[in-house]
């Protein structure tokens, strides 16, 4: 696969201003999917959760699904947007082989929510706001896998399976407006702005926004214009984008893509764009259609939706405490300086951090993993903290085997990397690698003896007043333990052997 030239983002950045737009898709968890009564679960056998609806089948006629309306109007509100009195469903026409209707039932010009905004506050506390366009509802396509080919892509594979499980599942999708003035600061807005998206959807309940399952999918949209230009440049999409990493980095590399061909003479193709994780470049995938080209018209099948003014208000009043005051509750509550919950926020490990806490430890000790080893090995590994397999009950089991003393801090390291490793549970790895102190008086006291015998100076230095002193036999105790050693317990035996009084 050929990777297009780019210019270094510094250099982009001196000729042209990016503007950005976003789609964000985001699966409802319904029991139900959008039409039909198939059931909407994730991950059971291809084409079990699918009727005669999903597929299009001659003489079927669609039912919406309440809840979904229900959902969209809670989204809508937690969006700022307003919600529309009356609204519509519109037939999106095109064909594709995972969508066996051969079009997708969608809103068009009449969506439930429209003229909202989200205010995204980026690393240093700076706060963006993005103006929302349209929250509308529409129904997932199928899931094509593609066979054969070496990265799982439509390029180089020798066929195509398709799965209509996913066929009829509620979404909403939500546009943003045109967002300019970001500058070099777009990527991270990008991936700041489609993590409060993701947040919210989450906080609310209606989806389970799992990005890795597809349950939140982001379409972004770039364009660069020179500077002081006011008419925007020609824009590419970047389709699926499904990892917060990811967003922001095909938003970056996007940037450094047009501004080499801009800086060529060559045009830029509006055309829709596959991210590539492994080389952190996107391919072309399509000439991008304008909505004349989908031919919408209204859905035949299903009456128009009337959201009563009491009905949203109703739904409004079960809205949950919303993100940004929740943020402020939880930083009171865990006593965290504005910079620590900064790090905390920025590194998106709010939800583990609360959830760790609630599951038994210290607001401390959450933040002591969280921010410190796991958040080192996950940068290690380029990852996000999330995909490295570690969880709250990790962490209380973790800080449960030091606070007994069967491991101390260095070992629990060693232990957590072996968790990421896949090796099991941090006893079962305690327990199957021999990793726990050695508190055996004789085995430790054979330690000190050799080591005090070793460092006779010490010995005298300890015997003349300086404690401390004992922290230099630590290290060939250690070494004698393999790092196993009971810190606390070598102390007290060292002042026994001497004589001292602790």
């Amino acid at each position: 696969m050929s990777v297009d030239a780019t210019l270094s983002f510094e250099e982009a950045m001196e000729k042209y201003d990016p503007v950005l737009g976003f789609e964000v898709h985001v699966e409802l968890n319904t029991k139900t999917k959008m039409f039909s009564s198939a059931p909407n679960v994730f991950g059971d056998e291809p084409n079990t959760n699918v009727n005669e609806v999903d597929l299009g089948m001659p003489g079927v006629l669609p039912v919406v699904n309440r809840t979904a309306i229900e959902s969209s109007i809670k989204i809508g509100l937690a969006l700022n947007c307003k919600i529309a009195e009356t609204c519509r469903f519109a037939r999106k026409n095109y064909f594709y082989p995972d969508t066996p209707k051969n079009f997708q039932t969608s809103q068009y010009d009449e969506p439930i929510a429209y003229d909202g905004y989200l205010d995204i506050e980026l690393s240093d506390g700076t706060v963006f706001r993005v103006e929302i366009e349209r929250a509308h509802m529409e129904e997932d396509a199928g899931k094509l896998t593609h066979m054969g080919g070496s990265a799982g892509r439509i390029q180089g594979a020798d066929y195509s399976l398709v799965d209509y499980n996913r066929s009829g599942v509620p979404l909403v999708e939500i546009v943003t407006k045109p967002i300019q003035g970001a500058g070099s600061r777009a990527p991270e807005l990008a991936k700041a702005y489609v993590a409060a998206v993701r947040e919210i959807v989450k906080n609310l309940g209606v989806s389970d926004a799992k990005m890795e399952r597809g349950n939140v999918r982001c379409d972004a949209n770039v364009s660069l214009r020179p500077h002081g230009r006011e008419r925007f440049g020609i824009r590419s999409e970047t389709k699926n984008v499904n990892s917060l990493r990811a967003v922001e980095h095909a938003v970056r590399y996007e940037i450094q893509r047009h501004a080499a061909v801009l800086d060529s003479g060559e045009p830029v193709i509006q055309e829709t764009r596959h991210w590539h994780e492994d080389t952190r470049s996107t391919t072309s995938g399509r000439a991008k259609s304008d909505a004349d080209d989908y031919r919408y018209f209204p859905e035949p099948d299903l009456v128009p939706i009337v959201a009563s003014r009491e009905w949203v208000e109703e739904l409004r009043a079960t809205l949950p405490e919303p993100p940004a005051e929740r943020r402020k509750r939880l930083q009171a509550d865990w006593g965290y300086s504005d910079a620590e919950f900064r790090d905390v926020v920025n590194a998106g490990v709010t939800e583990q951090i609360e959830e760790t806490i609630a599951a038994g430890t210290t607001a401390a000790v959450a933040r002591k993993w969280w921010m410190g080893e796991i958040a080192r090995l996950a940068k290690n590994a380029d990852k996000d903290v999330s995909d490295m397999g570690v969880t709250s009950a990790t962490i209380v089991e973790l800080n449960s085997l030091i606070e007994g003393k069967k491991i101390n801090d260095k070992i629990a390291r060693q232990v957590l990397e072996f968790v990421v490793a896949g090796e099991g549970t941090p006893s079962e790895i305690v327990e199957k690698r021999s990793l726990a102190v050695v508190n055996d008086d004789s085995a430790l006291g054979a330690a000190i003896d050799a080591a005090m015998e070793a460092m006779p100076d010490v010995v005298a230095k300890v015997k003349g007043g300086k404690l401390q002193a004992i922290g230099a036999l630590m290290g060939p105790v250690m070494k004698a333990t393999r790092g196993q050693a009971d810190a606390g317990r070598v102390r007290e035996l060292v002042l026994e052997k001497l004589g001292i009084e602790g």
